[in-house]
């Protein structure tokens, strides 16, 4: 169902109520937050010594050892993700520190990325307030209003074919090597030294495997990373119903809650993904470490009233490319050319 703004507004809890209700469930758990990093990091390790063993029998054994170990980064990717936010540790330094660590092996600028992520959360569904930390998302008049360079970018880019597997790759291993330009001097540093320890570890490995042996290894485990992650995030943001406001009408809560979706997963997905598809509960309060996610939402009775999306209902967001203004909804390409059809009518 879409959602009006006055409805979704409605449905939105006052401020002072959400935050109660989340407050709860903002105190982070030291003892959870290590078994965490231990049942991730072991397995992941494991994962990469049977490589090694198994790159010297035959590269076909070490593709489903290399995709196993590809899941387990996405649910490192939420460890470092939690990181950024504050959440996972109660200490700073802990945090940052696990973050920066996390942030070498997933191909991840710890601050760099952090600050972009910030960005993202203040202005989630704020239509006026696009570009950074989302996906490109063009509405249909802006589309008809550029040039032919722009729509043959923007067509690229919502490919599924680039978006979800050869953009991951270009997003890890070459966009993330580079600072943004209105980034700080922190933020900078932490882009190099992220590159400088991605070179030390690629070297110390490829020693060990060989570098074909290593690249090889490396480039699945990123291949599979990259492709859930992304579209993990996409799912997150581009679904039926997805809140999209102008400034003058945009709202936090409402954003939070109907801007980004509950992507209600099978129970070993839901593990890999680190509860991230209790995503509208997370927009609503970063400060929420992953291992509380699911317990906030069986908990309150509120967040049970989000529709959810299911993996196989989430297969129909890969068609959706332009956000529809007048009929406040996303769409493929089909209405972008009944559009058109109409404004030739019409003139």
């Amino acid at each position: 169902m879409q959602l009006t703004a006055d409805s979704a507004n409605q449905e939105a809890p006052a401020a002072n109520d959400w935050k109660a209700i989340v407050a709860k469930y903002t105190k982070p758990s030291a003892s959870k937050a290590i078994w965490q990093v231990v049942n991730t990091m072991v397995p992941y390790v494991a994962c990469w010594v049977a490589m090694y063993y198994l790159a010297n029998i035959s590269w076909w054994l070490v593709l489903p050892v290399a995709a196993l170990a590809g899941a387990l980064m996405v649910r490192m990717f939420i460890l470092f993700h939690d990181c950024t936010h504050g959440s996972f540790f109660k200490s700073t330094k802990a945090n940052n520190v696990l973050g920066q660590i996390l942030g070498v092996l997933t191909f991840t600028p710890y601050y760099h990325w952090k600050w972009e992520h910030t960005v993202h959360h203040a202005t989630s569904g704020n239509l006026d307030k696009r570009g950074m930390g989302d996906i490109w998302t063009l509405t249909i008049q802006e589309y008809l209003e550029s040039s032919r360079l722009r729509r043959f970018a923007y067509r690229l880019a919502r490919n599924p074919l680039v978006m979800f597997l050869l953009g991951p790759l270009f997003l890890f291993l070459v966009w993330n090597r580079i600072t943004t330009r209105t980034a700080g001097m922190k933020e900078r540093m932490s882009v190099y030294l992220t590159n400088l320890g991605i070179i030390s570890i690629a070297v110390g490995m490829s020693y060990l495997f060989g570098w074909q042996n290593y690249i090889f290894s490396q480039f699945i485990v990123m291949s599979v990373a990259g492709t859930i992650g992304v579209w993990m995030f996409y799912v997150q943001h581009q679904f039926e119903g997805v809140y999209w406001e102008r400034q003058e009408d945009w709202d936090f809560a409402t954003a939070a809650m109907h801007g980004s979706s509950f992507y209600k997963l099978p129970k070993i997905l839901q593990w890999f993904s680190g509860n991230i598809g209790f995503h509208h509960i997370h927009h609503l309060s970063s400060r929420i470490p992953n291992y509380h996610l699911e317990q906030c939402h069986k908990s309150e009775p509120f967040f049970q009233k989000v529709k959810p999306i299911t993996l196989v209902s989430s297969l129909k967001c890969a068609g959706y490319r332009l956000w529809d203004e007048e009929k406040r909804e996303l769409v493929g390409y089909k209405r972008l050319r009944e559009v058109r059809r109409s404004t030739k009518a019409a003139a």
